[in-house]
């Protein structure tokens, strides 16, 4: 069973190289984030057609999430991350799915930093581990996955001072996403590659593709429950050299049934 996450950047404007990589690489379920349309814009009927069905959680011209399921329905769990009521920003969806549950989400940026939009990432990683929590207490085979916005190692960037700066790779952004992992799950891709050297985005600027100068900010944790049936995962990376493509590249892990 292949479970995969791809930041799309614009569900509308790549759509036909998302509809491509559906049909290549057919995910059992499709983990979707900066959708960047509102709930009536989401392109359901075109998933459909090809036996997906959707959840999604949407937001005018920002931010995201959406979960696709091949030949079945995800059953919803929860829509945005509780703990904060005055939080409005679309960028946690759960469901049920294939015996699993699985989180989808797009975690701030939070630059520029210092400032309000790196708090604002902070507090979200606080409510995302209490969420977590919830859903180990629970014991069920989980997945948490998406654009983490966080570059958790020196190894997970292509040259560590150029990012030194960025609120991505900030000592208190890498604290939180440790004490995910401290709490219980498994990191996919760092477990897979123990020496790094995987990039999941590279920027539009500066020839970054081009030049092979990405990093890792999308992953997959994986609760107990689940984490001993992991036998592969990977990075799609040449969607990224695509015509019109992201600047993400799908992330996938492959579960034994």
């Amino acid at each position: 069973m292949r479970i995969s996450t791809f930041n799309i950047n614009g569900i509308k404007a790549r759509l036909p190289r998302l509809l491509e990589w559906l049909a290549e690489t057919r995910p059992a379920v499709a983990c979707l984030q900066e959708i960047k349309t509102q709930d009536e814009g989401f392109p359901a009927d075109e998933f459909e057609k090809i036996g997906y069905h959707a959840l999604w959680h949407g937001q005018k011209s920002f931010n995201g999430v959406a979960i696709l399921a091949d030949g079945t329905a995800p059953v919803e769990v929860m829509r945005g991350l509780p703990g904060d009521p005055e939080d409005e920003q679309s960028r946690y969806l759960e469901a049920e799915v294939f015996g699993l549950r699985i989180a989808c989400i797009y975690l701030p940026n939070g630059n520029p930093q210092p400032g309000p939009k790196f708090d604002y990432k902070l507090g979200w990683m606080q409510r995302l581990r209490a969420r977590m929590a919830e859903i180990a207490e629970e014991e069920v085979p989980a997945i948490v996955t998406g654009d983490f916005n966080v570059i958790p190692f020196d190894r997970d960037v292509w040259a560590p001072p150029a990012m030194a700066d960025d609120a991505l790779m900030q000592p208190e952004s890498r604290d939180a996403y440790m004490r995910l992992l401290g709490d219980g799950w498994t990191d996919a891709l760092a477990t897979h590659n123990p020496r790094g050297g995987i990039w999941t985005y590279w920027d539009y600027q500066a020839g970054a593709w081009q030049r092979d100068h990405g990093f890792r900010i999308d992953h997959a944790l994986l609760s107990p429950e689940v984490a001993d049936r992991l036998v592969a995962c990977g990075v799609d990376k040449e969607q990224r050299g695509r015509e019109k493509a992201s600047d993400h590249a799908p992330v996938w892990i492959q579960l034994s049934v």
